[in-house]
């Protein structure tokens, strides 16, 4: 049975910033007006049909509306704001919001308090005298929790012509709620219970984790070095899923795939997109357990999901699949493509961690004549012998290890240089060791400055690049990972439960003395 409402309440009192509810908007006719956009602190909507399906409040006009018709009102003008919705997708007398903006609300959903009121409206409102009803104003909330909406049966006729669904009746539930790793200051981490996520835009998708890593930037945030991630934030930006739920405007992506998150969400029409650069779209890029939350959790939302979620075939090692969200493109796009690596070149890479082994795996598929791996860990230098490394150096002399490496190009120096630790000293290191003419990659993420040497360099025709991985070139990668050219599961040192997440991140934050690569969390 269809509940009519005649007022819908909705109350908190807590710090503003928080999303709250995800609000769809949707009418019968051509001329309904969806809106994007609806904050505030009271909100109350007349005469409206509400019904909710998967944790999404879905509410139309149960009256005819035409253009320009303020359908939605508040009690409290300065706390509400609405904006024009900026996507509408129309069908056979239908039209629906599909670019809405979540409410902000001052509490999260958990806490809200949903009310269902009367209010006595007057022949002012500018409604026909049949459509009056009588009544009293909702009292205010009593305290902050979640109330049940009460029905109420319409007692007029609805003067649309148009025939209404038959929604199941209307009742408030929590959000189901999630485990996830959450920042909470710096160097603390720790499992906290978090309400799953939900779709905010048409183009979002919810993945269910099955496999996740930690990154070296997830220890850069922890130190406080990445100053967009704040603690509270749920971190992670590398995993594999299951598709949980798609919005309207997904395509090629259903629930029940299992696919690969690429730790860059791009929306593939902003100038920045265009250009080949998504690690810096304008609504995407690195946000993944940055700006929002990630995938160190049982479930992630993910912007921009066709260009940024990859199917999976059901033939591939998953846990394997993980490195190619971030290590194997970081690897490939940061260090062997913008260090230039060509056949016969000579290549040396300063760090052997995972984005390091990374840069070497990908660099052979470019035939260098020399491949050398420089780090401080022996053990890690076996590893890249193993992993098809030329040579490696163990740099604890270094001074020792600069002669050594440039006895192997006859004092010349190597044609890319690729830095892949984030320090000063291996920085500086690295400028001592480029040949004329050649590249220096940089790869590390660096918290400090580091120094230039110019008085060195202007004249040696060397080029110095930096950037953020832009996940352009996975599809490649899925190739050579699915005909079996990428080995990247030797890549992956420990395996945890994800329950034991707080313990993996001190043995990862301990790597040299764990020998560990990278460390695969299941959920």
């Amino acid at each position: 049975m269809t509940t009519m409402l005649s007022e819908l309440w909705i109350e908190s009192a807590l710090p503003a910033g928080n999303i709250g509810y995800d609000i769809i908007i949707s009418g019968w006719r051509e001329g309904f007006i969806p809106f994007s956009k609806i904050t505030g602190t009271f909100l109350f909507l007349r005469s409206v049909q509400i019904f909710q399906t998967e944790g999404r409040f879905m509410i139309s006009p149960s009256r005819r509306h035409v253009a320009g018709d303020p359908w939605i009102h508040t009690a409290f003008p300065q706390g509400l704001v609405l904006a024009p919705a900026p996507e509408v997708s129309r069908y056979p007398g239908f039209m629906s919001c599909l670019s809405s903006t979540p409410m902000q609300t001052k509490t999260p959903l958990t806490t809200m308090t949903v009310r269902l009121g009367i209010r006595k409206y007057t022949t002012s409102a500018g409604l026909p005298k049949r459509h009056l009803q009588n009544g009293l104003l909702a009292p205010s909330c009593p305290s902050v929790r979640l109330t049940p909406l009460q029905k109420q049966t319409a007692t007029q006729p609805s003067l649309s012509p148009f025939p209404r669904f038959q929604h199941p009746a209307f009742t408030t539930t929590r959000h189901a709620s999630m485990k996830a790793l959450v920042y909470k200051s710096e160097g603390v981490v720790d499992i906290e219970e978090r309400p799953q996520p939900s779709i905010q835009s048409a183009t979002d998708a919810i993945v269910k984790l099955k496999y996740t890593t930690i990154c070296g930037t997830d220890l850069h945030i922890i130190k406080g070095h990445v100053q967009s991630a704040t603690p509270g934030r749920v971190l992670g930006h590398e995993g594999v899923g299951v598709i949980h739920e798609v919005g309207s405007s997904v395509q090629g992506l259903v629930p029940g795939d299992t696919v690969l998150i690429s730790c860059i969400s791009a929306c593939s029409v902003c100038g920045f997109c265009r250009k080949g650069m998504p690690s810096h779209c304008v609504s995407g890029g690195w946000v993944l357990g940055n700006q929002i939350d990630g995938t160190q959790a049982e479930f992630v939302r993910i912007p921009h999901a066709s260009s940024s979620l990859y199917k999976l075939p059901a033939t591939v090692d998953l846990t394997a699949a993980v490195m190619l969200s971030d290590a194997l493109p970081t690897g490939l796009e940061c260090g062997t493509l913008d260090g230039k690596v060509s056949p016969g070149s000579t290549v040396v890479i300063i760090g052997a961690g995972a984005v390091g082994m990374s840069v070497m795996m990908t660099s052979l598929l470019y035939s260098p004549s020399l491949l050398v791996i420089v780090d401080l860990d022996d053990g890690r230098l076996s590893m890249a012998k193993q992993l098809g490394a030329h040579a490696t150096v163990n740099s604890r002399n270094s001074e020792e290890a600069m002669d050594k490496l440039l006895k192997m190009t006859n004092g010349e120096g190597f044609d890319c240089v690729v830095e892949a630790v984030g320090t000063p000293h291996t920085f500086q290191f690295c400028q001592s060791l480029v040949a004329p003419g050649g590249s220096i990659a940089n790869v590390g993420v660096h918290g400090t400055k580091v120094e230039l040497y110019m008085d060195k360099l202007w004249n040696r025709n060397i080029c110095i690049t930096t950037r953020l991985v832009d996940a352009v070139t996975t599809p490649m990668l899925l190739k050579l990972f699915t005909a079996g050219k990428l080995d990247t599961a030797k890549l992956i040192t420990h395996r945890f439960k994800f329950k034991d997440c707080t313990q993996a991140y001190k043995i990862f934050g301990a790597a040299a003395e764990h020998n560990a690569l990278r460390v695969l969390l299941s959920m």
